[in-house]
This record gives C-alpha cells, structure tokens and sequence, in this order.
C-alpha cells in the first residue's frame, strides 16, 4: 500500500464516500417531495441519511476497535431506517420505481460497505 491508499481520514473511507453519494441522491429526490411533508418525512429521510455518514466519521475518530463498532453500527442501523422510509415514499408516490430502485442500489453497496467495516474491527479485536 502506498502512501496515496493510506486512509489518513474518515473521508478516505469507502463506506463514507459512498455514503456521501447517497445523501446528495436523497437530497436531490426530497427536494421533489410535497412541501407538507417537509417537517415529516422529508426531514425524517434526510436526517437518517446524514446519520450514516456522521456515524462512520465518529466511528473512525474512536481509538478502540469496541467502539468503532458500536458506530458502525449505529451507521448500519441508520440505513436500514432509510430502506423503510424509502418503501414508504415509494408507496405513498413521492419517487417512482426507477428513482426507488437507484436509491435502493446505492442503500445496498453502503450497507454492504459499512458490514465490511465492522467484520474487519471485530477481527481486529479476535485477533489482538
């Protein structure tokens, strides 16, 4: 590993950077939403959707492996929550199957990403 693939901040992390691409493409999609709902499940989506990322940053900060996880975690929680409000929206309207399956792809890979993140802390911790 060369010094450019060192991961110097929580921004060099994949479940981060991915994450951020969910929240631009959550922000971009509840800008269409009705402007009753903006104190509703517009800001319920939004504020979930910037946990996960806020989350890996905390989680990244943490010096024991124990604690990384319990953020991780924290993170991974926050995208299922968004996989269920995501459901709703679509069900109620607010985005079509097209836009709900972008969405849902890019929901996936992060939580993917995030799972990977806490196996590789709980080896970590197994194997010191």
């Amino acid at each position: 590993m060369n010094n450019e693939d060192k991961i110097h901040s929580f921004t060099d992390l994949n479940a981060w950077k991915e994450g951020h691409k969910l929240i631009l493409m959550i922000y971009g999609i509840t800008k269409r939403f009705p402007k009753d709902e903006l104190f509703g499940l517009t800001s319920q989506i939004r504020r979930c959707t910037v946990s996960i990322t806020s989350n890996i940053a905390e989680g990244f900060s943490r010096q024991s492996y124990k604690e990384k996880i319990q953020f991780y975690s924290m993170a991974l929680g926050s995208v299922t929550e968004l996989q269920n409000q995501l459901l709703i929206s679509r069900d109620i309207g607010y985005i079509n199957k097209t836009q709900f399956q972008n969405i849902a792809e890019q929901s996936v890979k992060v939580h993917k990403i995030i799972n990977g993140l806490i196996k590789s802390s709980k080896a970590i911790i197994h194997n010191s």
